[in-house]
């Protein structure tokens, strides 16, 4: 796929604004208390920096690398830990951010892991949430923008490492992938 025909599903401006928004509540709900956001890498990166900048309460940040996908535009169910946090989570209040979820496979794995390592609370922040393609009954606590079963790009979420750069979100349509 060289130049594929991509469709402007969230502009720059509605993101930001969203963004702008969901940190004002992250900040009312952990008011008082310092938050620690894991970043899984690397689709979140762009969301995670721009929800991070909008918070008013003392944050920490540290990253996670996770895998369901590979090179294919659909999750394989199977969820690899490529890179793990840096920093232990016993005690924190730690807010996963993700860019997007669909199956809720790997952040319904990725939220058992991190439970496991007994955080004072686990909370999870996305910026898409694809509730049409769920397998398992997850619901993020924060979610930016609820979209259709469309395979996106863009504000940090790629193809084969590929638009991640782009700074709306976009979709392809599936002939493009044929």
């Amino acid at each position: 796929m060289s130049n594929p025909k991509c469709e402007v599903l969230l502009s720059a401006t509605q993101i930001a604004q969203r963004v702008k928004e969901m940190g004002e509540e992250i900040s009312r709900d952990y008011a008082g208390k310092k938050l620690l956001l894991i970043c899984v890498l690397k689709g979140a990166i762009i969301f995670a920096s721009d929800l991070m900048r909008s918070l008013t309460i003392p944050v920490e940040i540290d990253f996670i690398a996770v895998s369901s996908y590979g090179a294919d535009t659909s999750s394989s169910g199977v969820v690899r830990i490529l890179k793990d946090l840096d920093q232990s989570i016993q005690g924190k209040d730690v807010l996963i951010v993700e860019d997007i979820v669909d199956t809720g496979l790997t952040l319904n794995y990725l939220r058992d892991t991190l439970l496991r390592r007994q955080p004072r609370s686990i909370r999870v922040a996305t910026l898409l949430d694809k509730p049409s393609r769920r397998k398992v009954d997850f619901d993020p606590d924060y979610r930016g923008f609820v979209i259709p079963d469309h395979f996106v790009v863009g504000y940090g979420l790629d193809w084969n490492q590929r638009y991640r750069n782009l700074a709306d979100i976009c979709f392809i349509p599936d002939d493009n992938f044929r």
